[in-house]
């Protein structure tokens, strides 16, 4: 780690931006990015998620500020000088160099801090040689005696001292998490209708079952929306996937495990107020679905499509809400319509009235994994800890 790449992902998550931050580093945005993933790297941590325009701290992050902005004012005492004639730039010094001229200083000679350090002479001549070039000012006074430092060079033990202990803090935090992540495995899965719902269920019995077949290999099970888990499996951050879709990326091997029929859900009023007229129903009642990154809002939007015309579908009042419990709320308490799997939906308490869609449009449920022998053999053990009596339709692996 150096002391710019410190500075820079403090100024980003100041800033909340690449380009914010480079325009107040004073460096290219290309170098700024590039600090930030080699400091997520370095830490085994994601420090930032973008929203519209701005890059939003993590929990992981902010948990860190504190930290960060400790360093970064080390940085500016290292880098201060009595003359005024510092960089302008923090320059990319490494913490194995500050941390060497400590060892330098207080052996009193290059040879001793070589025997210390395990550096060859010739190579801690030159990075001390480098050091006080970055930093713009004498550390050492060198004589036949051996080594003392300058005023300025004890003034810069403790910073330097301080600024290692940061970092170890930092990443003696990330060893452990990316020690416990090693072991880990990640499934990903869309979000459940309910704790009563086939997806629920099956997420309940894989957890405890796995946990009685591998207690010393942790399972972390995350919900979130089809494109998202789609993505996680992309960049690694899931080992498995449970999709509302049947089809996925040809990059990936996978399993369609069940089919869901698909229904209108609303309050029973809504029902007995227009009869069997769909169409009049949509178009007289707002409409609660999930976002197009979930597959079952794709299914709502093609039965849509199919019922209304283009005229009519302008008319209506959609609200996505990436939240299945709350389109229930909305659908049982507010005068919403939604589009839900049917068996699950029925199992909730107080379930609301359904009409079922038809044929054609049904919730697929599909488990991705990657295209190694290992993913598959865990997929599968997988899949048959996730058994439960709701699953049929089942189809071959497919690569």
């Amino acid at each position: 780690m150096d002391i710019a790449t410190l500075s820079l992902v403090h100024t980003i998550l100041e800033e909340r931006g690449i380009r914010r931050a480079a325009k107040a580093s004073g460096r290219p945005p290309a170098s700024v990015s590039a600090a930030l993933k080699r400091f997520e790297a370095a830490i085994a941590v994601p420090l930032v998620r973008r929203e519209r325009s701005n890059l939003v701290p993590t929990l992981e992050a902010q948990s860190r500020m504190a930290d960060l902005a400790a360093a970064n004012e080390a940085i500016r005492l290292l880098l201060s000088h009595p003359t005024g004639n510092g960089p302008d730039v923090t320059p990319s010094i490494s913490l194995t160099a500050l941390e060497r001229f400590v060892t330098v200083a207080r052996s009193g000679s290059i040879r001793g801090a070589s025997k210390v350090s395990s550096t060859g002479q010739p190579q801690l001549t030159r990075q001390m040689n480098d050091l006080e070039r970055d930093l713009g000012y004498i550390l050492l006074i060198r004589s036949p005696s051996g080594i003392t430092c300058t005023a300025e060079g004890l003034a810069a033990i403790p910073i330097i001292e301080n600024l290692a202990e940061i970092w170890r803090r930092l990443s003696r935090a990330s060893g452990d998490r990316f020690r416990r992540a090693a072991a880990t495995w990640r499934f990903g899965s869309v979000m459940p209708l309910g704790p009563e719902s086939e997806i629920a269920r099956m997420l309940a019995a894989l957890t405890a079952k796995w946990h009685h077949a591998r207690p010393r290999q942790p399972l972390f099970v995350s919900s979130t929306t089809a494109d998202e888990l789609i993505a996680g499996l992309k960049n690694r951050h899931f080992d498995v996937v449970l999709l509302d879709l049947e089809t996925f990326p040809t990059e990936f091997e996978g399993r369609l495990i069940s089919r869901t029929p698909l229904a209108l859900a609303g309050h029973p009023s809504l029902f007995a107020q227009h009869g069997g007229d769909i169409g009049a129903l949509l178009q007289s009642n707002p409409i609660a679905v999930p976002s197009l990154k979930s597959g079952l809002r794709q299914q709502a939007a093609h039965f849509i499509e199919a019922t209304l015309t283009e005229q009519e579908r302008s008319r209506l009042t959609m609200t996505e809400v990436d939240s299945i419990p709350v389109i229930l709320n909305l659908v049982m308490d507010h005068g919403y319509l939604s589009v839900l799997p049917e068996s699950s939906a029925a199992r909730v308490r107080n379930p609301p009235a359904m009409r079922r869609l038809g044929p054609g449009y049904m919730q697929s449920l599909s488990l991705a994994w990657q295209k190694n022998a290992l993913s598959r053999q865990v997929a599968e053990a997988m899949l048959g800890m996730m058994q439960t009596e709701q699953i049929s339709d089942s189809a071959p692996a497919r690569g």
